[in-house]
């Protein structure tokens, strides 16, 4: 099998993983009562938006815990097996501009059957940390916090989270 027929049934199966970690989520957000919904616009940079209050909705990106076990916070640099790739154009770091939460997904087995772990991480945090991802061993705090997902724009509570890591 060649080279391009590897990445092209990779990016196929972490397709696959994504949108089953999205399902997931999604799941879970129904089932603690909250009103949320996948997101179906294809040039969307958030993929399930959940009612807090009335008229107050939050913009969630699902991202999959990678085997590193971190979260990556960029976007935009998987096109499919045919795309032309030019330096990163299409990838960019979220912001507050693009959502206000990702969460990171993480199945502890490969059917996703076991545990499953959401790992809440705001915006508001990622642009003041200016990374690219980060490795879940340093957000312990955030593992299926929901708390942090209703408060995910509350710079007070994020700094009062992640004080440690502001230093």
């Amino acid at each position: 099998m060649s080279d391009t027929n590897d990445r092209a049934e990779k990016g196929k199966l972490d397709s696959v993983k994504g949108f089953a970690n999205e399902s997931r989520l999604l799941a879970a957000l129904l089932e603690r009562g909250y009103n949320a919904s996948r997101v179906d616009l294809p040039h969307s940079t958030y993929d399930i938006v959940v009612e807090i209050a009335t008229r107050d909705v939050i913009r969630i990106q699902v991202k999959t815990v990678s085997p590193s076990k971190s979260i990556s916070f960029t976007s935009g640099g998987r096109g499919g097996v045919d795309r032309t790739y030019k330096s990163g154009v299409k990838t960019y770091v979220h912001n507050t501009e693009t959502c206000d939460i990702i969460v990171g997904v993480e199945s502890l087995a490969s059917n996703g059957d076991r545990e499953i772990n959401f790992y809440f991480v705001p915006t508001l945090f990622i642009e003041k940390l200016g990374q690219q991802s980060i490795t879940i061993r340093k957000i312990p705090q955030t593992k299926n916090n929901w708390e942090i997902l209703r408060r995910c724009r509350e710079m007070r509570f994020i700094y009062e989270i992640f004080d440690r890591l502001f230093i």
